[in-house]
């Protein structure tokens, strides 16, 4: 037994709900191909993803395979110490937890880069330099511009030309 299934045993033995349990139980779900599903704040958030998200988030994934290439570890996760880099497309009804919980956790985390893609406001907000459970540096970048990302870890040019707006 691994430690991580065996915390996950402990806590549902003594009735704990942690993160890991979460997971394990999303894992064992039916989930319908085209939902989203993400805990923010102890919470299941289950979001479809229109056509609009898969374009944006298919543009910025080949950006960075172009540049990076794709790994991941022997169980097919990355390691949360190796996150330097989070891209968000928002949807209206958790939009809230993108711009609130979410770039608290990742500004506490330390990850350099928080991009969040918002179709509906048609632009970009990159956030650099955490400082405690914020950024310091907010920059918009509307859709149409180049989003400059080589002063920091990600190190290319984004374009933004073709992101689609909702």
């Amino acid at each position: 037994m691994t430690v991580r299934e065996d915390r996950i045993a402990m806590a549902e033995v003594s009735g704990e709900l942690t993160l890991d349990v979460m997971f394990e139980w999303l894992e064992k779900m039916p989930i319908p191909e085209g939902i989203r599903v993400e805990i923010v704040g102890g919470n299941i958030y289950m979001s479809p993803q229109r056509d609009t998200h898969w374009e944006i988030i298919r543009r910025v994934v080949r950006a960075l395979e172009d540049k990076f290439g794709m790994q991941k570890s022997p169980e097919g996760y990355g390691q949360h110490q190796d996150v330097e880099f989070v891209a968000e497309v928002i949807s209206k009804g958790t939009a809230a937890n993108d711009y609130g919980p979410k770039k608290a956790a990742y500004a506490l985390a330390e990850v350099p880069v928080y991009v969040i893609a918002d179709p509906h406001q048609g632009r970009c907000h990159v956030y650099t330099h955490p400082k405690g459970d914020d950024y310091a540096t907010e920059t918009k970048v509307a859709f149409g511009d180049d989003m400059d990302l080589t002063g920091t870890v990600v190190g290319l040019t984004l374009s933004t030309a073709d992101f689609p707006r909702d």
